[in-house]
């Protein structure tokens, strides 16, 4: 799950005239009147599912991954293309030169030890333009903004070009250049997240169509501070579109994405708010080595802070232990470094964290956290 934003001022030009009720975090509880609603009785389909969704409001392809040098050093990044849609399908003009009914927003992060570069890009579009500033495509697979892009590498027009992609973005820097060139390929299936895709995010049935790809190998190359280093690791992307995504309560969110050593994965996510009798609303998706997933039920999965590092002046929890009783998984994650605040136009907290036993103290795992509304 990633941060959805009102995507700079050109989102909001049509936004309606502030309301004393809530809307949840950066918006996201509002109500999705005229837009396609995602729902439990909606079904996936692929190669179409990778490729946008312009009918719902808001929609994401969002990567991390875990790396390290030839050195052994490790090193993060995020790359993440956001969409939303201006007005509901009903509204949209026609399409010419200068009209737009959608906007793009991406985000970039590179991170290794102390350091954190981050950049964000923005542009307009219209659903029905291919050749635009940004967009997406399913097949052959193809997601960017400028030179910023996720793409296939083969040009199938089947599911096969969704499993074997090339991820390319850089930026300037007063430090020098950063950003990376990397391959990816897939080594395990598609992960449906909830019920067969749907994934519920408040008690009164708000959510989102959500998949992951946790499976991917990864090698090339990433420039950081002008000088590049030679990677390899593991990435995990997700593919999350909504009209709704939270109720009208939840002030923000805590997700994981988990990498095991003995091979299982976890996403979890807790909502702050939303949950029954108010408190909050907590989900997860346990992944075996080969793919087969099961749904955590809020009373499968237990999450709770252990310590809180300041940063960007405010009080962030970077250390949390996290259960998964019928699985055995009784954990400490916890953030190597704590400053990875994500100074964007909404600003949030992601970055990398690692897995330890929680009695033994011995490493386990690791992954990424983003955590939004402190």
């Amino acid at each position: 799950m990633a941060i959805a934003l009102c995507l700079g001022l050109a989102a909001c030009e049509r936004t309606p005239a502030p309301s004393s009720a809530p809307q949840g975090f950066a918006g996201l509880g509002a109500e999705g009147d005229g837009f396609a609603q995602a729902g439990p009785n909606q079904r996936l389909r692929f190669p179409e599912d990778h490729g946008p969704h312009p009918d719902t409001r808001i929609e994401w392809w969002y990567l991390t991954a875990n790396l390290e040098d030839d050195e052994g050093q490790p090193l993060g990044l995020q790359w993440t293309l956001f969409r939303q849609a201006l007005m509901p399908p009903t509204e949209r003009p026609e399409p010419a030169t200068w009209s737009a009914d959608q906007v793009w927003m991406a985000h970039m992060a590179v991170s290794r030890g102390d350091t954190h570069r981050v950049a964000e890009r923005f542009a307009r579009g219209h659903s029905a333009r291919v050749d635009g500033q940004a967009g997406a495509q399913a097949a052959p697979f193809r997601a960017w903004l400028d030179d910023w892009e996720l793409s296939s590498r083969r040009s199938a027009t089947h599911d096969e070009s969704f499993g074997h992609l090339a991820l390319s973005s850089f930026a300037p820097h007063e430090q020098g250049t950063f950003g990376f060139q990397l391959a990816l390929d897939a080594e395990g299936p598609l992960v449906l997240h909830g019920e067969s895709g749907f994934s519920q995010k408040a008690a009164d049935g708000q959510g989102s169509m959500y998949y992951s790809q946790p499976f991917w190998r990864v090698s090339g190359d990433v420039t950081l501070d002008g000088e590049t280093r030679r990677v390899t690791g593991r990435a995990w992307l997700d593919r999350e579109w909504s009209s709704q995504l939270l109720g009208p309560d939840q002030r923000g969110w805590d997700w994981f994405s988990l990498h095991l050593a003995d091979g299982h994965k976890l996403m979890a996510f807790q909502l702050r708010g939303g949950g029954e009798g108010g408190g909050d609303y907590r989900s997860g998706t346990w992944i075996s080595p080969d793919g087969e997933t099961r749904a955590l039920a809020e009373d499968e999965l237990a999450l709770s802070a252990l310590g809180e590092s300041r940063v960007a002046g405010r009080d962030v929890p970077t250390r949390w232990r996290l259960e998964v009783p019928h699985a055995g998984l009784d954990v400490e994650v916890s953030a190597p470094y704590a400053e990875r605040w994500m100074p964007t136009s909404v600003g949030y907290w992601e970055g990398e964290v690692v897995v330890h036993e929680s009695d033994s103290g011995e490493r386990v795992g690791e992954g990424y956290l983003e955590m939004t509304g402190y």
